[in-house]
């Protein structure tokens, strides 16, 4: 089969090396994940020059297809998401020379993912690089592993890797989590495991480390003596649409908190690695999390989403989707009050919301810093105001700084001004769905994005409590469209903070 070379990389990516040549072997090659971030993924690497021409592209799904009918259906989900402004990938067009370097490369095998019969056939097919990719439901992660490690798939030649790639969630609570860490960990070694979380593979997330210690202007106020309270937020407007099956058993908290909120923590909060080598960037994560106390239910909020308005629409309640009970006690909503016991952060609240269906669709940062002391500007009946500084990660990528300048005119008196840049007036930015930078630093074997497995457990050992206490617990519930439920106010309200609200950005 002649394959097209790969397309030139732009001028902004000379620098950067192509991957090495290996094999990419997708379980779940029908799936969701395949066919909205993984291939939008390769085909954005493709464009960037930075696959190597060697690369091969298996699909191992349970249902059956041919190496033509699994390329022709990827094609015209590609094609489709031209017109769908919804997606988080959405092309203009479809560069005829960079999808069809993946589609020629893409080949497809029909198997089940517990049958030995199904990795004995792979192996024959595979030879040097191989990165397995489990797209797959959660239930599979262990078996896959197992039959791979049994089938001598993980074993890694001279010169030559075996690496795995397991998507979220990673347990469900930390019994399990420890389990199946101890499950994979027996197959192979900790550095053939990439426990993948996309926020990661966003910019604007890596972006925070540079902000912090690549400036000195920002690095004093990075301390209990002078930010007040933190808030981090990843609210949707979507609700859980077709996902009841998946969503019912987990919820907000299992789907969210543990990877993708702690990361974000960890991004904000973390100490200066001593460099920028994986573990390295790894030791100052999970030190971090490790760092947090165990969350008390009383500093936990869960909600549920009822019928409402988004967007000027009439949206139904959550117990009113496909799959969902009509008596669920699933939330679509939490928050938590994390505190952090070190040196840096003890006796600053670390706020964390996320939810569905809620006023803004909005991914932030917000550090909110104290008040200068002895301000002249304060007097017996008013405040200064505290300066807030914003990481946007999403739908908007920038930073935000919140301040107070004098108001125009011969009197002194104050008006808020905010400072920002976005990253598009600074940066060229190019096509990201967040899964390139991951599957990158995979295939060149760099772990600094990619979850550890003592900072999972530390992660679910946080939330622990919080799981147990909530299993026979009501939801409170909160109407589509708004900023979730009155005890979320409420649970800030105790030490005199807000939620900043979600619907004026």
């Amino acid at each position: 089969m002649d394959q097209k070379p790969a397309p030139k990389a732009p001028d902004a990516g000379e620098a950067i090396a192509k991957a090495p040549p290996c094999t990419l072997v997708i379980f779940g090659a029908g799936g969701d994940l395949t066919k909205r971030l993984l291939m939008p993924a390769l085909y954005n690497l493709a464009m960037g020059g930075l696959l190597d021409e060697a690369v091969r592209i298996i699909g191992v799904d349970h249902n059956a297809n041919t190496d033509e009918g699994w390329r022709k259906s990827l094609s015209d989900t590609m094609q489709s998401f031209t017109t769908d402004r919804t997606s988080e990938f959405h092309p203009d067009h479809i560069d005829s020379k960079a999808w069809g370097f993946v589609r020629e490369r893409l080949t497809f095998r029909q198997g089940d993912f517990t049958a030995p019969e199904t990795f004995s056939g792979l192996g024959k097919d595979l030879s040097g690089n191989v990165i397995f990719y489990l797209a797959v439901s959660a239930r599979f992660f262990g078996p896959i592993v197992d039959a791979l490690g049994e089938a001598g798939l993980l074993k890694e030649a001279e010169g030559a890797f075996r690496r795995v790639v397991i998507e979220k969630p990673f347990g469900s609570d930390l019994a399990s989590a420890r389990a199946l860490n101890a499950r994979i960990l027996g197959q192979g070694s900790e550095s053939q495991f990439f426990r993948i979380d996309h926020f990661l593979g966003k910019e604007t997330v890596q972006s925070i480390l540079a902000i912090r210690f690549a400036n000195g202007l920002l690095g004093p106020v990075w301390h209990r003596d002078h930010i007040d309270h933190v808030e981090i937020t990843a609210a949707e407007t979507i609700g859980v649409e077709e996902r009841g099956g998946f969503y019912e058993p987990t919820g907000a908290l299992r789907d969210m908190v543990p990877n993708h909120l702690f990361q974000l923590l960890c991004m904000v909060a973390m100490e200066s690695p001593a460099t920028l080598e994986a573990e390295a960037v790894r030791d100052a994560k999970a030190r971090l999390i490790e760092a947090v106390r165990p969350v008390p239910p009383s500093d936990a909020v869960r909600g549920q989403y009822t019928a409402g308005r988004e967007q000027g629409h009439a949206v139904a309640g959550y117990r009113e989707e496909p799959n969902v009970a009509e008596d669920s006690r699933t939330e679509t909503y939490v928050a938590l009050k994390l505190d952090i016991d070190n040196d840096r952060w003890r006796g600053v609240p670390f706020y964390l919301r996320t939810g569905k269906r809620m006023a803004g669709r909005l991914t932030e940062i917000a550090l909110h810093v104290k008040p200068p002391a002895g301000s002249p500007f304060a007097g017996p009946h008013s405040e200064v105001a505290p300066d807030i500084l914003r990481f946007r990660i999403d739908p908007e990528q920038g930073l935000d700084i919140a301040m107070n300048a004098k108001r125009p005119g011969p009197r002194m008196e104050l008006g808020r001004v905010t400072a920002a840049f976005d990253y598009g007036d600074f940066f060229r930015e190019t096509p990201s769905v967040g899964y390139e930078t991951l599957l990158y630093d995979c295939m060149i074997g760099d772990a600094t994005l990619f979850q550890r497995a003592d900072g999972i457990e530390a992660a679910w050992a946080a939330v622990d409590p919080v799981l147990e206490a909530w299993a026979d617990a009501p939801v409170e519930p909160y109407a589509a469209g708004s900023d979730g439920p009155a005890a979320a106010e409420a649970l800030l309200a105790r030490q005199g903070h807000h939620w900043s609200p979600l619907d004026e950005r």
